[in-house]
């Protein structure tokens, strides 16, 4: 869809449709005031007569005739002022497109929502909407025969004061941005594991590179083995699709200590010799959403050209089980040098990431932030409403926190105590990678923990929000990409 950006009255643009809003028992003001007129009072003719109030995803499709240039009008309720944020300004602007979708529009014109009374800065308020109106729109067509297209083409943001113009454009672009970068990642996500192989990765980041300048290093197995990164080689032995590391620079600011965020990149997990269920392993092809929030990041902060330094660290293996399989029993080295005892090939995440945590150290972080669908005992804790926060350091639990806020990706902070490391001493090397059932997050997390005790360090457990099981606002059933926008606006309010 297409995005402009024009001076203007909304009741005079030239649209399929045009949108606007109000809250929840309100009456028109401003720009709907100004349509409301313009369409002879309907919006208040239905408010006055209940049909409409202004609450959160209520919608009223309005049909002008010939007093607007405009054959539609389309309201849409914010819900109560005193709770309106950034969340209820993108859910609205979702909710425009999805009502809007397949009507036979093609191009809509819109108010910003929240810009004026909803006391959001005009970027803030053009990045909502833009950012959700084409997270909406996102499609996964690539294998059907007869992919189907959105109806939806262009999308007019108006505003009638030019003082805020810029500011309006500025907000669009940041929203176009993140969206696109989201959508990489869903499309990395959905991608079936016969496609986003280790090596399809590996060329995602070369095609990083060449578009955006990102300084990209590809690992191969022997060049892991040769460096030390014994867990990772061995989570990746049993599949024909070789594993890969995959190192991503974006130097915005050579100066600075850079933020590192590091993906799991499981493109799939069949559990190893430890198989998974028949139910357990169909969606297995999504245990690479940690790298692909973090292919979607570095695409952003790209984009949006950050002055900031930025590395991507991906772990990439597919978990398969043959005869060169690694084993229950096994004692693994790592880069590090620690060992690890593997009581169960499922618990393969955190071994990938034992490897890509002691890399990140030869950057001198100023912090470092892994991402990984971890264990379902997260989803457990949670639910699918908020991922697993773990880390050393409070002062960067505050700015994930804070970061997740902003772009509605929450994060809850679990205990790391030192109980939970006891559960995972080894029998036979350091540790063991299972502590069993009981607090299993946190005892994923206190492995992990071993690897970065040299830097900040937090780890996103996003096993329970990687994906969606059906569409809901601006997030559409598959992967939704989560990680991409809270990691984007983590490196903004460094």
């Amino acid at each position: 869809m297409k995005i402009t950006v024009r001076k203007g009255e909304i009741q005079k643009q030239r649209a399929d449709a045009l949108v606007v809003n109000l809250f929840a028992g309100a009456t028109p003001s401003g720009a709907t005031a100004a349509v409301d007129s313009a369409v002879d009072g309907q919006i208040s003719a239905a408010i006055r007569l209940g049909d409409f109030s202004g609450a959160s995803g209520e919608t009223l499709l309005l049909y002008a005739k010939d007093s607007i240039a405009s054959p539609r009008v389309l309201v849409v309720g914010l819900g109560p002022r005193e709770s309106f944020d950034s969340e209820t300004a993108r859910r609205a602007a979702a909710q425009a497109v999805n009502t809007l979708e397949g009507t036979g529009c093609t191009r809509i014109a819109s108010i910003l929502h929240g810009g004026g009374a909803g006391g959001l800065e005009v970027e803030a308020a053009a990045q909502a909407l833009v950012e959700a109106s084409l997270l909406a729109q996102y499609r996964f067509e690539r294998y059907r025969s007869q992919p189907k297209s959105t109806s939806l083409k262009q999308l007019t943001l108006v505003e009638s004061d030019p003082s805020k113009l810029p500011a309006l454009r500025a907000g669009a672009k940041s929203g176009q941005a993140l969206a696109s970068a989201t959508a990489f990642a869903r499309d990395l996500i959905n991608h079936p594991g016969h496609t986003a192989t280790p090596v399809y990765l590996a060329t995602q980041a070369r095609r990083l590179a060449r578009a955006h300048g990102i300084k990209t290093r590809i690992l191969d197995e022997k060049a892991m083995a040769k460096m030390g990164m014994g867990a990772l080689v061995a989570v990746g032995k049993g599949s024909a699709n070789p594993p890969r590391f995959i190192c991503m620079e974006y130097n915005g600011d050579k100066r600075e200590r850079p933020l590192v965020f590091v993906g799991k990149g499981i493109t799939f997990d069949s559990g190893g010799l430890s198989l998974k269920s028949v139910s357990g392993i169909v969606s297995m092809k999504k245990d690479m959403s940690g790298a692909a929030a973090v292919f979607g990041a570095m695409q952003a902060v790209a984009e949006l050209g950050l002055p900031r330094r930025i590395i991507g660290l991906v772990a990439a293996a597919e978990n398969m089980p043959d005869g060169n399989a690694f084993r229950p029993g096994d004692a693994l080295q790592t880069l590090s040098g620690k060992t690890i005892e593997i009581l169960s090939t499922d618990a393969e995440g955190r071994l990938v990431l034992a490897d890509a945590l002691t890399y990140a150290q030869r950057f001198k972080p100023a912090a470092v932030v892994d991402l990984a669908t971890l264990t379902g005992a997260c989803v457990t804790a949670l639910g699918h409403h908020a991922a697993g926060l773990f880390s050393n350091d409070d002062a960067l639990c505050e700015r994930l926190i804070l970061a997740g806020q902003q772009t509605h990706e929450r994060l809850w902070r679990l205990p790391l105590w030192p109980e939970y490391r006891q559960q995972i001493e080894g029998d036979i090397a350091d540790m063991k990678n299972s502590g069993g059932p009981p607090g299993g997050a946190s005892t994923a997390a206190a492995l992990l923990s071993e690897f970065a005790q040299d830097y900040p360090w937090a780890h996103l457990d996003i096993a329970g929000t990687a994906s969606s099981d059906a569409h809901r606002h601006y997030l559409r059933k598959g992967g939704v990409g989560f990680g991409v926008r809270l990691l984007t606006q983590l490196a903004r309010i460094w």
